[in-house]
């Protein structure tokens, strides 16, 4: 009675283990993998509770989430010779976990060393104004290249992201001196644009005045009485504009003296003098204006 009942409590543990290995529990993130006797099921087991063969079948499960992964600092060497460090992110999931269990050992590593590789080779594809300037066309030939591999093991690459670019000191003066030339340049061109466009303004209100002559009186007056409240002190004395269009008229104009002199002359005709009427220099007139010694007089 007693070797019955131990031979019973013994089927009743052993079925019960066996009933605890048949079944599996499949997270909702996760995809089961079922392996008999080595063989490869083409089923997948989806999330929920799974009911295997103990001891024939064995499930790997799978997850299929989104992972992020860093790619450690690489050394690299751009297209222009420059050398910088560059490190990146990488966001991948599993898209067929039959291949990612059978193609590929650690599809973790493996996928982690083709982006250290990858990175490599695109940085020294690239110039470094395209790495430092254009981000976007770096992170799609990034993926692209990283993508084509692990395709074979069942994983799809979402994204791939640049993240630091570090540069030697060297480098970076140069580039501070280089934007620090830039914006000034831009800053002399504005200066000179706005003198550009101050001189047009300037030149259409002098056609405004001089059609207008009070204009030009009233501007005048406008101005002392600015300078009177800026500066108390000072003494304006305005200066008629009549006097210095007389003074103008009066004057031999510049372009008919120059007209009326010859190819061959020293001074125009106009401004030149007759011999005759010079008269002559008597030095006994100024008996003081030369000592005896040869010497000027202060007098």
């Amino acid at each position: 009675m007693n070797i019955a009942l131990v031979i019973i409590a013994i089927v009743v543990v052993a079925g019960l283990l066996v009933v605890g290995n048949s079944f599996r529990l499949v997270q909702q993130y996760q995809r089961g993998v079922v392996l008999r006797f080595g063989r490869l099921l083409p089923q997948v087991r989806e999330p929920g509770l799974r009911m295997i063969i103990p001891f024939v079948d064995q499930m790997t499960r799978v997850p299929v989430q989104t992972v992020v992964m860093d790619v450690p600092s690489q050394g690299a060497i751009t297209r222009d010779n420059v050398t910088l460090s560059v490190d990146a992110v990488v966001y991948f999931r599993v898209k067929d976990p039959a291949k990612a269990v059978v193609n590929v050992e650690n599809y973790l590593g493996a996928v982690s060393q083709v982006a250290q590789t990858s990175l490599r080779s695109v940085i020294g594809r690239a110039d470094l104004d395209t790495i430092l300037g254009d981000r976007e066309r770096v992170n799609s030939e990034l993926r692209a290249v990283i993508d084509t591999p692990t395709e074979e093991w069942g994983i799809t690459v979402d994204r791939v992201e640049v993240k630091d670019v570090a540069l030697p000191d060297t480098m970076r003066r140069s580039m501070s001196r280089q934007a620090e030339a830039e914006r000034d340049r831009r800053a002399r061109v504005i200066a000179a644009d706005g003198e550009y466009q101050a001189s047009a303004k300037l030149a259409q209100a002098a056609q405004a005045m001089s059609a207008t002559p009070g204009a030009l009186q009233l501007r005048l007056l406008q101005t002392v009485s600015d300078v009177a409240a800026e500066h108390g002190n000072t003494l304006v004395m305005p200066f008629p504009i009549e006097m210095l269009r007389f003074f103008e008229r009066s004057g031999v104009p510049q372009d008919q003296a120059t007209a009326d002199a010859a190819p061959g002359d020293a001074a125009p005709a106009a401004l030149r003098a007759p011999a005759d009427d010079v008269e002559p220099f008597d030095v006994d007139a100024l008996p003081d204006a030369l000592p005896s010694d040869g010497q000027l007089s202060s007098r």
